[in-house]
């Protein structure tokens, strides 16, 4: 197995795990450490004869993450009569539309980003497509998987989405232990319980632990990888479990929480996975019937998040790590919210 990249978050599960299994493995990357029990190959993808020293080997499988046309089109070129199979990972950003429940690998797509380079993040979706469309015009449609990943998560997350609410409740801001969390829609009487907008979550181990059975059993197509929908209000009742927090939870109504800049899903000084626009719900309400039907197993919500808060503890990871709110920001927001101003 030919894995480009694996030196990255889901990269470097897919090729740990595919160590383990017992494949013989090569990751070509730019250099970062490889997996314990692989081979590597350095190169830049950014270079025209990036795969010279891999395009001479037979291959059963190559496994590719890259989000730039051009290393996915010249990856096909070398590649094509070289190896059985190719695994493309991809996003459900591929899809045109993420307002939907119930996204199936039908839908339309973005239209493909025509250049080989993103020019802007707002490309990354456009981007994902034309890296799937160059591997099926290489490899066809029975040599070919494409995997659309949703909301990945679980331990070593680099993006913080997984990890914030369960190491939140862990560490409390305040003394007395209360915790924001986006509340339903408000009423006269203000928002009085957690959010019903619906999250969802795949863990890192079972998607590259599937990404191999694919591989195993020779499949080919293109499948929607995601966890199941559950509300917003359950996620964080299982997070907080975890973490053992007995402090009082603090809803906040989402228009007082928009209006003093808190955002949504990600990012810094957000509440993570919280989505209040119709236009992005779908994103956590992807169907996975197509890929239950080819094997993925998920494992129950509060295992990934007790072990997501044993790595960010274990590892000191920040509460806000890239996502939420950071002490001093949530403070500031549950004073507004006491006293009725949130």
């Amino acid at each position: 197995m030919l894995i480009l990249g694996g030196t990255g978050w889901l990269g470097r599960a897919v090729a740990e795990a595919a160590v383990a299994a017992g494949h013989d493995l090569t990751c070509l990357a730019r250099g970062a450490e490889v997996a314990r029990g692989a081979s590597s190959v350095r190169a830049d993808r950014d270079r025209d004869d990036a795969l010279a020293g891999v395009a001479g080997s037979r291959w059963d499988a190559v496994v590719d993450v890259a989000t730039q046309p051009g290393h996915v089109r010249r990856a096909v070129r070398d590649l094509e009569a070289a190896a059985e199979r190719y695994l493309y990972i991809s996003s459900c950003n591929a899809y045109a539309s993420l307002a939907d429940p119930g996204i199936d690998e039908s839908a339309e797509l973005n239209a493909p980003l025509e250049a080989d380079e993103l020019a802007s993040l707002d490309d990354y979706g456009a981007a994902k497509v034309a890296c799937e469309q160059a591997v099926l015009a290489g490899f066809g449609a029975a040599r070919t998987v494409v995997v659309r990943p949703a909301l990945i998560g679980g331990p070593g997350d680099p993006t913080g989405r997984s990890s914030y609410w369960p190491l939140r409740f862990a560490q409390p801001s305040n003394p007395e232990g209360r915790v924001l969390v986006p509340g339903a829609v408000a009423d006269d009487a203000g928002p009085a319980v957690v959010s019903e907008q619906p999250t969802s979550l795949i863990d890192v181990r079972d998607l590259a632990a599937w990404i191999l059975h694919l591989i195993d059993s020779a499949g080919s197509g293109i499948f929607n990888a995601a966890g199941e929908p559950i509300p917003m209000r359950e996620h964080v009742r299982l997070a907080r479990r975890v973490a053992g927090h007995d402090g009082r939870m603090v809803p906040a109504a989402p228009a007082g929480l928009l209006a003093h800049g808190v955002a949504q899903w990600s990012g810094p000084r957000s509440l993570p996975l919280w989505i209040e626009e119709a236009e992005a719900r779908g994103i956590n309400q992807l169907s996975n019937a197509r890929a239950r039907a080819a094997g993925l197993r998920l494992r129950p919500l509060a295992e990934t998040l007790a072990d997501t808060l044993a790595w960010g503890v274990q590892q000191r990871i920040d509460i806000a790590n890239g996502a939420g709110l950071r002490d001093d920001e949530e403070r500031e927001l549950l004073a507004l919210a006491e006293t009725g101003a949130l």
